[in-house]
Protein backbone atom coordinates (compact mmCIF):
# COMPACT_ATOMS: atom_id res chain seq x y z
CA UNK A 1 0.00 0.00 0.00
CA UNK A 2 3.04 2.24 0.09
CA UNK A 3 2.90 5.09 -2.38
CA UNK A 4 6.61 4.71 -3.02
CA UNK A 5 9.30 7.35 -2.88
CA UNK A 6 9.00 9.53 -5.95
CA UNK A 7 5.86 7.75 -7.15
CA UNK A 8 2.60 9.62 -6.63
CA UNK A 9 -0.99 8.84 -7.51
CA UNK A 10 -2.56 11.14 -10.06
CA UNK A 11 -4.51 13.04 -7.39
CA UNK A 12 -1.43 13.75 -5.25
CA UNK A 13 1.09 16.56 -5.54
CA UNK A 14 4.45 17.22 -3.94
CA UNK A 15 4.65 20.40 -1.85
CA UNK A 16 7.45 22.08 0.10
CA UNK A 17 6.69 23.84 3.37
CA UNK A 18 9.44 26.24 4.38
CA UNK A 19 9.83 26.77 8.12
CA UNK A 20 12.56 28.85 9.78
CA UNK A 21 15.13 27.95 7.15
CA UNK A 22 13.99 24.32 6.94
CA UNK A 23 12.30 22.89 3.88
CA UNK A 24 9.84 20.16 4.81
CA UNK A 25 8.53 17.96 2.00
CA UNK A 26 4.89 16.97 1.82
CA UNK A 27 2.26 15.24 -0.27
CA UNK A 28 -1.09 17.01 -0.59
CA UNK A 29 -4.26 15.67 -2.14
CA UNK A 30 -7.61 17.45 -2.41
CA UNK A 31 -10.68 15.55 -3.58
CA UNK A 32 -13.25 17.59 -5.43
CA UNK A 33 -15.50 19.51 -3.04
CA UNK A 34 -13.35 18.87 0.03
CA UNK A 35 -14.37 21.09 2.96
CA UNK A 36 -11.52 20.10 5.24
CA UNK A 37 -7.94 18.92 5.15
CA UNK A 38 -6.24 16.52 7.56
CA UNK A 39 -2.58 17.11 8.43
CA UNK A 40 -0.73 13.94 9.40
CA UNK A 41 1.81 13.85 12.23
CA UNK A 42 3.87 10.69 11.87
CA UNK A 43 5.55 8.69 14.58
CA UNK A 44 9.30 8.39 15.06
CA UNK A 45 11.07 6.91 12.05
CA UNK A 46 8.15 7.62 9.68
CA UNK A 47 7.77 10.19 6.94
CA UNK A 48 5.32 11.32 4.29
CA UNK A 49 5.83 7.89 2.67
CA UNK A 50 4.48 6.00 5.73
CA UNK A 51 2.62 2.95 4.44
CA UNK A 52 0.03 3.00 7.21
CA UNK A 53 -0.65 6.71 7.09
CA UNK A 54 -0.91 6.71 3.31
CA UNK A 55 -3.52 3.97 3.59
CA UNK A 56 -5.53 6.00 6.12
CA UNK A 57 -5.12 9.12 3.97
CA UNK A 58 -6.62 7.38 0.95
CA UNK A 59 -9.63 6.30 2.99
CA UNK A 60 -10.09 9.86 4.30
CA UNK A 61 -10.06 11.16 0.74
CA UNK A 62 -12.80 8.67 -0.15
CA UNK A 63 -14.81 10.35 2.63
CA UNK A 64 -14.30 13.74 0.94
CA UNK A 65 -11.43 15.06 3.05
CA UNK A 66 -8.18 16.53 1.79
CA UNK A 67 -4.90 15.23 3.20
CA UNK A 68 -1.41 16.60 3.80
CA UNK A 69 1.30 14.10 4.71
CA UNK A 70 4.53 15.89 5.54
CA UNK A 71 7.98 15.18 6.89
CA UNK A 72 8.18 16.78 10.33
CA UNK A 73 11.93 16.10 10.43
CA UNK A 74 14.72 16.61 7.92
CA UNK A 75 16.77 13.52 6.97
CA UNK A 76 19.54 14.70 9.30
CA UNK A 77 17.16 15.14 12.23
CA UNK A 78 15.65 11.67 11.83
CA UNK A 79 18.77 10.13 13.39
CA UNK A 80 18.78 12.51 16.34
CA UNK A 81 16.73 11.06 19.20
CA UNK A 82 16.50 14.48 20.84
CA UNK A 83 14.78 15.83 17.72
CA UNK A 84 12.53 12.78 17.33
CA UNK A 85 11.11 13.30 20.82
CA UNK A 86 11.13 17.12 20.81
CA UNK A 87 7.36 17.34 20.99
CA UNK A 88 7.23 21.13 21.29
CA UNK A 89 9.33 21.55 18.15
CA UNK A 90 7.22 19.05 16.21
CA UNK A 91 4.05 20.82 17.37
CA UNK A 92 5.38 24.15 16.10
CA UNK A 93 5.97 22.61 12.70
CA UNK A 94 2.41 21.32 12.62
CA UNK A 95 1.14 24.79 13.49
CA UNK A 96 3.22 26.26 10.71
CA UNK A 97 1.82 23.67 8.29
CA UNK A 98 -1.70 24.64 9.36
CA UNK A 99 -0.93 28.30 8.71
CA UNK A 100 0.67 27.39 5.38
CA UNK A 101 -2.55 25.61 4.39
CA UNK A 102 -4.48 28.78 5.27
CA UNK A 103 -2.31 30.77 2.86
CA UNK A 104 -2.73 28.50 -0.19
CA UNK A 105 -5.51 29.40 -2.61
CA UNK A 106 -7.01 25.88 -2.90
CA UNK A 107 -7.10 25.31 0.88
CA UNK A 108 -7.46 28.70 2.56
CA UNK A 109 -11.18 28.20 3.21
CA UNK A 110 -10.79 24.69 4.59
CA UNK A 111 -11.12 23.52 8.16
CA UNK A 112 -8.14 21.59 9.50
CA UNK A 113 -7.86 18.35 11.44
CA UNK A 114 -4.84 16.52 12.84
CA UNK A 115 -4.21 12.78 12.57
CA UNK A 116 -1.32 11.74 14.80
CA UNK A 117 0.40 8.39 15.21
CA UNK A 118 2.66 7.35 18.08
CA UNK A 119 4.88 10.33 19.05
CA UNK A 120 3.17 12.38 16.34
CA UNK A 121 -0.09 12.16 18.30
CA UNK A 122 1.57 13.92 21.22
CA UNK A 123 2.73 16.69 18.88
CA UNK A 124 -0.73 16.98 17.30
CA UNK A 125 -2.39 17.43 20.70
CA UNK A 126 0.16 20.06 21.76
CA UNK A 127 -0.38 21.92 18.47
CA UNK A 128 -4.16 21.77 18.90
CA UNK A 129 -3.82 23.15 22.44
CA UNK A 130 -1.38 25.92 21.57
CA UNK A 131 -3.25 27.21 18.53
CA UNK A 132 -6.86 25.97 18.46
CA UNK A 133 -8.07 28.31 15.70
CA UNK A 134 -9.69 26.38 12.85
CA UNK A 135 -8.84 22.92 14.24
CA UNK A 136 -12.09 20.97 14.02
CA UNK A 137 -10.95 17.54 15.27
CA UNK A 138 -7.99 15.41 16.30
CA UNK A 139 -7.51 11.65 15.90
CA UNK A 140 -4.72 9.66 17.57
CA UNK A 141 -3.65 6.19 16.36
CA UNK A 142 -1.63 4.26 18.92
CA UNK A 143 -0.62 7.65 20.23
CA UNK A 144 1.91 8.61 22.85
CA UNK A 145 -0.66 11.05 24.16
CA UNK A 146 1.20 11.22 27.46
CA UNK A 147 3.87 13.28 25.68
CA UNK A 148 1.35 16.14 25.40
CA UNK A 149 1.46 16.35 29.20
CA UNK A 150 -0.06 19.56 30.57
CA UNK A 151 -1.28 20.65 27.13
CA UNK A 152 -4.00 17.98 27.26
CA UNK A 153 -6.25 20.06 29.51
CA UNK A 154 -6.18 22.91 26.96
CA UNK A 155 -7.23 20.90 23.90
CA UNK A 156 -10.56 22.22 22.59
CA UNK A 157 -11.09 20.17 19.44
CA UNK A 158 -13.06 16.91 19.64
CA UNK A 159 -10.47 14.18 20.14
CA UNK A 160 -10.62 10.47 19.32
CA UNK A 161 -8.03 8.08 20.77
CA UNK A 162 -7.70 4.79 18.85
CA UNK A 163 -5.67 2.09 20.58
CA UNK A 164 -4.78 -1.52 19.84
CA UNK A 165 -6.35 -3.97 22.29
CA UNK A 166 -3.01 -5.78 22.70
CA UNK A 167 -1.00 -2.59 23.19
CA UNK A 168 -1.19 -2.70 26.99
CA UNK A 169 1.27 0.07 27.84
CA UNK A 170 -0.24 2.53 25.38
CA UNK A 171 -3.76 1.68 26.59
CA UNK A 172 -2.78 2.73 30.11
CA UNK A 173 -1.09 5.91 28.87
CA UNK A 174 -4.13 6.84 26.78
CA UNK A 175 -6.55 6.25 29.62
CA UNK A 176 -4.50 8.60 31.79
CA UNK A 177 -4.43 11.19 29.00
CA UNK A 178 -8.16 10.76 28.38
CA UNK A 179 -8.87 11.73 31.98
CA UNK A 180 -7.01 15.01 31.44
CA UNK A 181 -8.89 15.99 28.29
CA UNK A 182 -11.80 18.40 28.83
CA UNK A 183 -12.97 18.55 25.21
CA UNK A 184 -15.45 16.24 23.51
CA UNK A 185 -13.61 12.92 23.53
CA UNK A 186 -13.81 9.19 22.89
CA UNK A 187 -11.61 6.11 23.19
CA UNK A 188 -11.87 3.24 20.71
CA UNK A 189 -9.96 0.02 21.45
CA UNK A 190 -9.53 -2.34 18.49
CA UNK A 191 -9.40 -5.97 19.70
CA UNK A 192 -6.38 -7.99 18.66
CA UNK A 193 -4.39 -5.00 17.40
CA UNK A 194 -0.83 -4.26 18.48
CA UNK A 195 0.92 -0.90 18.39
CA UNK A 196 1.44 -0.74 14.61
CA UNK A 197 -1.99 -2.17 13.66
CA UNK A 198 -0.31 -4.73 11.40
CA UNK A 199 -2.90 -7.44 12.07
CA UNK A 200 -5.35 -8.15 9.20
CA UNK A 201 -8.27 -5.74 9.14
CA UNK A 202 -7.12 -3.59 12.07
CA UNK A 203 -5.82 -0.64 10.05
CA UNK A 204 -9.03 -0.69 8.04
CA UNK A 205 -10.91 -0.25 11.32
CA UNK A 206 -8.69 2.71 12.19
CA UNK A 207 -9.51 4.32 8.84
CA UNK A 208 -13.26 3.83 9.30
CA UNK A 209 -13.23 5.27 12.83
CA UNK A 210 -11.07 8.23 11.81
CA UNK A 211 -13.19 9.02 8.75
CA UNK A 212 -16.37 8.93 10.81
CA UNK A 213 -14.92 11.15 13.54
CA UNK A 214 -13.69 13.77 11.11
CA UNK A 215 -16.84 13.84 8.98
CA UNK A 216 -19.08 13.97 12.05
CA UNK A 217 -17.29 17.06 13.39
CA UNK A 218 -16.36 19.02 10.28
CA UNK A 219 -19.71 20.81 10.17
CA UNK A 220 -19.48 22.10 13.75
CA UNK A 221 -16.77 24.74 13.35
CA UNK A 222 -16.55 27.87 11.26
CA UNK A 223 -13.29 28.71 9.54
CA UNK A 224 -11.36 31.39 11.41
CA UNK A 225 -8.34 33.31 10.19
CA UNK A 226 -5.14 31.71 11.47
CA UNK A 227 -2.54 34.05 12.95
CA UNK A 228 0.62 34.38 10.90
CA UNK A 229 3.66 32.63 12.34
Amino acid sequence: MKTGQGLLNKDEQEVVISYKGLHLNGIMSLPKGAQGIIIFAHGSGSSRWSTRNNFVARELRKAGLGTLLMDLLTPEEENDRAQVFNIDSLAQRLIFAKNWVAEQAPTRSMKVGYFGASTGAGAALVAAAQEPQNIFAVVSRGGRTDLADRALARVQAPTLLIIGGDDDVVIDLNRQAYAQLHCKKKIEIIPGATHLFEEPGTLEQVAVLASQWFTDHIATQQVQPSPRP
